[in-house]
């Protein structure tokens, strides 16, 4: 069954959406490959590498993760500002290395060498939802993905950007947002998450 013919509108936005963003996202770790100190090649790297470049991603995020020291550690609605540094949401890191991931691969990578999908780069990502969850007040759950009739690549990253939806992640402002292929999509306060479908329904 050709899944694009079945859903075209749908299927055809997602695919270019996600296929972009995953372009950009490779072009912005080669850069950082090259004005890296030393340069770094891209067969030379390794997991901690990887780290090393999502650690670096963290001066660009948005997202207040409390100290335990904090007052407000574990509030998912501080009622005043802190200052508590500004991270990567564990979403968007998530949702990045596995673009990276599939990029690596298809710029020549071996699957079996590929530095994103190491042991210590899960176990990072996992710290990190981890700790954001218990400062945040928020529980990151797994989403059930649903099955369907051709198992192919097209759908399974858009299940995954779809799983990411469902776990919202709650500002100070009390608002939502989930993370799509690099963006951010801020939704008013809800009492419980809802998929971008039933939202626009």
């Amino acid at each position: 069954m050709n899944i694009s013919a079945a859903v075209p509108g749908r299927t055809q936005k997602a695919v270019s959406r996600y296929e972009s963003q995953k372009r950009r996202d490779w072009n912005t770790f080669c850069h950082y490959l090259k004005n890296h100190k030393p340069p770094l090649q891209l067969s030379r790297c390794s997991g901690a590498h990887i780290l090393e470049f999502l650690r670096h991603l963290d001066q660009f995020g948005k997202t207040k993760v409390h100290t335990p020291l904090c007052p407000f550690y574990g509030f998912p609605h501080p009622p005043a500002p802190c200052p508590c540094p500004l991270r990567q949401a564990w979403g968007s890191l998530d949702a990045l290395v596995g673009r990276l991931r599939a990029a690596y691969e298809e710029n020549g990578g071996k699957t079996e060498a590929n530095p994103f999908g190491t042991r210590a780069v899960r176990l990072y990502l996992r710290e990190v939802r981890e700790t954001q969850g218990k400062a945040r007040g928020i529980a990151y759950e797994k989403k059930k993905r649903k099955k369907v009739n051709s198992a192919s690549a097209v759908c399974d990253e858009e299940d995954d950007e779809e799983e990411i939806l469902h776990h919202p992640i709650q500002d100070d402002r009390g608002t939502f947002k989930g993370a799509v292929a690099g963006t951010m999509l801020t939704f008013p306060p809800l009492q419980q998450p809802v998929s971008l479908v039933q939202w626009f329904r």
